[in-house]
């Protein structure tokens, strides 16, 4: 990163110096901590109090009524929240991605062994597919046996629309073959033990959870089902953007800088002992280092990319793709162009721009841009030079456009 000193004087100060910011227990809430905790919020003349919910809901609920400054967010969370899809209808926008990323599919042991004995050649095969997972479903149907239980963590979630995508991808019908379920966060593995539960979309460290606990097995990560596709976004409601602009481009700031920090691996480590000892995460320290240990193929789930690859940045066409999955399983029903409207005023690269110019970063300078089009590295242009890009592969070889339409 740059040495910014030479602009900072000219940065606006901040209106406000004291905020609260919502966040949920897991790894990818990483650079919210990393700012608190290490100064980076402060450095910036902000007072900083973190607030740990436990579902999305309740967050969704707190960010609506103000009680929160803003949060780590989903990414459909502001745009279903300015349709009046999700609560109460309150325009939100995100101008920072905080992670790419970071889920996992795990089933539980009785739910893994059948599939193995169902279709061995599927399950032999990486990335595993849902095929096999199929040839179970049909078995229980001949049988007579109850759908198989399988939660994501809310309704508008990436975990929602990666699980059913992996579904498609192995031909079975998640609304037809599956009885899916939401549940938060922290109780998927509890359910999973419990037996109320076959299997889960989830972000870290709750897959690595169950793993540990030898209570389920992980078979996919959102990166073998769309590689290095958006996760969590850091968003504020609109009306308090605009009240408070200076704010937010500083907040903004601490948490790029956040970010950039978690990108050394040593620096994971200190992440996943600040989180558990601060008391973010009631897991152990060691199952929190494990799943945000590697960013590539090492483990079967992958981890949280956090700034590399222009992860920061709030692409129109990552939101855009979870868009056209609500639309393929008819739970968005919006006109193109008033959805095209709502991505706009959700999704601000304008505002993501002034921060990073604030501290000399490259950012580019388009704000949409192809998925699945990408099998390997590839080279973008920036504001200030080329930028390396990770590969943007979709499960099945699929190629999503992602371009503003007209």
């Amino acid at each position: 990163m740059n040495d910014p000193q030479a602009s900072r004087d000219e940065w606006p100060s901040p209106e406000r110096d004291t905020l609260i910011l919502g966040m949920l227990p897991l790894n990818d809430a990483a650079p919210l901590v990393v700012a608190r905790e290490c100064g980076f919020f402060a450095a910036h003349g902000l007072d900083v109090t973190l607030q740990v919910e436990s579902s999305w809901a309740g967050l969704r609920d707190a960010m609506q009524l103000g009680l929160l400054d803003g949060a780590q967010m989903l990414p459909l969370m502001p745009l279903a929240s300015t349709l009046g899809l999700d609560g109460r209808p309150t325009p939100m926008l995100s101008a920072l991605t905080l992670s790419l990323g970071g889920n996992a599919i795990t089933v539980s042991n009785a739910l893994y062994a059948s599939m193995r004995s169902a279709d061995p050649d599927a399950m032999a095969r990486t990335p595993i597919s849902a095929r096999a997972l199929g040839a179970v479903v049909r078995q229980r149907r001949v049988a007579g046996e109850p759908a198989l239980r399988f939660a994501s963590v809310y309704p508008f979630s990436s975990h929602h629309y990666q699980l059913r995508y992996w579904l498609a991808e192995g031909g079975v019908d998640p609304d037809r073959d599956l009885d899916l379920r939401v549940v938060p966060p922290p109780l998927v593995a509890k359910q999973l033990e419990a037996g109320w539960l076959d299997g889960y979309c989830v972000g870290e460290p709750w897959n690595t959870l169950a793993a540990r606990r030898e209570s389920g097995r992980v078979l996919i990560g959102s990166h073998d089902i769309w590689q290095h596709g958006q996760e969590k976004v850091f968003a504020v409601r609109e009306a308090w953007a605009e009240a408070y602009p200076a704010t937010h481009r500083a907040v903004l700031r601490a948490l790029l800088e956040a970010c950039a920090w978690l990108d050394a691996p040593a620096q994971r480590n200190e992440a996943a002992r600040l989180m558990c000892e601060k008391g973010y995460l009631d897991v152990p320290p060691t199952v929190v280092e494990e799943s945000m240990a590697a960013e590539s193929g090492s483990v079967p789930h992958g981890v949280s990319v956090f700034h590399r690859h222009a992860a920061n940045f709030p692409w129109r066409s990552h939101l855009r793709w979870y868009a056209e999955q609500m639309r393929r399983w008819q739970h968005l029903d919006v006109a193109t162009p008033a959805l095209e409207d709502c991505l706009s005023r959700c999704v601000r690269p304008d505002l993501f721009r002034e921060a990073a110019d604030d501290l000399g970063l490259s950012y580019p300078l388009v704000d949409a841009k192809s998925e699945g089009e990408h099998a390997t590295e590839w080279s973008l242009e920036g504001s200030r030079g080329a930028i390396a890009m990770g590969s943007d592969q979709l499960l099945g070889g699929g190629c999503f456009s992602g371009r503003d339409r007209g």
